[in-house]
């Protein structure tokens, strides 16, 4: 293992060496390929009438990419030694297309953390009144240039070049490489979460012991006491901030051990393994919550068009609610669709 240290790159290098490239190219194909599925799958999984945001035309490009990696792949080793447009393809292309998908994911992380945030924040504050189409092509348009912007940073900086050119001289040694940016923003996330967890504890806790399952509406739920004081406008942010965690963590628990391990472990995983559609999802749902709770004040829980989660029903679960069915109820319960 050797490490590439550059002030420009802000991911790890490391070097794996093999023998036999043609198994390693197969080992390549079926790893891209447990991702695409695994694409698919959240794709398919997600809520389908939320509004359209910047991180979900991001998801299905980078699905788009990811795609693209794994046919180049497949042509390659299926034909192994062939000339295209005056180039010649070998093997050798196979291990430094994905070593460039690698340096591009790894400096993908904070870029599409930050436009995220941005663009959330516009909705949320509604400075901008763009129509579907127009914001349609904005995103569009926003994505492309972001993918450019990235890999012409990648092709041109100096380390990698230098990296990739001795790639190129000794062809068996293939080397991958971690992203820093997805460890730190992983790391502050989970920060950021226990903070919260550690400030809210006791009402998350009393949140947890009072939920109770039955359903309503032909739709499978949970319902928790939900205080006769309250209105629709959220008057307290710790009280809030247990609520959020609650939904949060419903959703996305497994998901949270998965980082604590990976972190507590540091587990080195290759970027282009690493950023997938949802680890994308996960990150957008921490980004709902961070939106909710620092504009509670402001928030109409009756509002259609506050952000919608494609994982986590962050509305249902404020909405006072009374479900005559559910017996003698003394105060209005509030509603988390599961």
């Amino acid at each position: 293992m050797t490490a590439l240290s550059s002030e420009n790159c802000s991911f790890q290098y490391q070097l794996n060496q093999t023998n036999q490239p043609l198994d390693v190219n197969c080992l390549l194909f079926l790893i891209i390929l447990g991702k695409i599925l695994l694409n698919i799958f959240t794709l398919g999984m997600r809520r389908k009438n939320t509004y359209q945001n910047f991180m979900e035309y991001f998801c299905i490009s980078l699905g788009f990419v990811d795609l693209l990696l794994l046919v180049n792949i497949s042509i390659i080793s299926y034909f192994r030694d062939f000339v295209l447009l005056g180039i010649r393809f070998t093997k050798y292309h196979i291990c430094l297309f994905t070593q460039i998908i690698s340096f591009t994911y790894g400096l993908l992380h904070y870029p599409v953390f930050l436009i995220a945030c941005i663009d959330y924040y516009l909705n949320f504050s509604k400075t901008t009144k763009l129509s579907f189409k127009c914001q349609k092509l904005f995103y569009f348009f926003t994505i492309i240039l972001l993918w450019i912007s990235v890999l012409a940073y990648v092709l041109g900086d100096p380390a990698i070049y230098q990296s990739l050119k001795a790639q190129n001289i000794h062809s068996y040694q293939c080397p991958f490489y971690v992203s820093i940016q997805s460890y730190w923003l992983s790391f502050s996330m989970m920060m950021i979460l226990f903070v919260a967890f550690i400030i809210s504890w006791s009402e998350v806790i009393t949140l947890v012991q009072a939920i109770r399952i039955t359903s309503y509406m032909n739709e499978t739920i949970l319902y928790f006491p939900f205080s006769s004081q309250s209105s629709y406008m959220v008057n307290s942010k710790k009280t809030f901030l247990s609520k959020l965690i609650v939904c949060f963590l419903g959703t996305w628990l497994p998901f949270v051990l998965l980082q604590l391990i990976i972190l507590l472990l540091k587990v080195q995983i290759p970027a282009y393994i690493e950023m997938n559609i949802p680890w994308l999802y996960f990150v957008n749902s921490f980004l709902i919550a961070t939106v909710y709770w620092f504009n509670c004040h402001k928030l109409n829980l009756r509002d259609i068009e506050l952000p919608v989660d494609p994982f986590v029903n962050w509305k249902c679960c404020f909405i006072p609610f009374i479900i005559p069915n559910l017996g003698q109820i003394e105060k209005p319960i509030s509603i988390l669709v599961c």
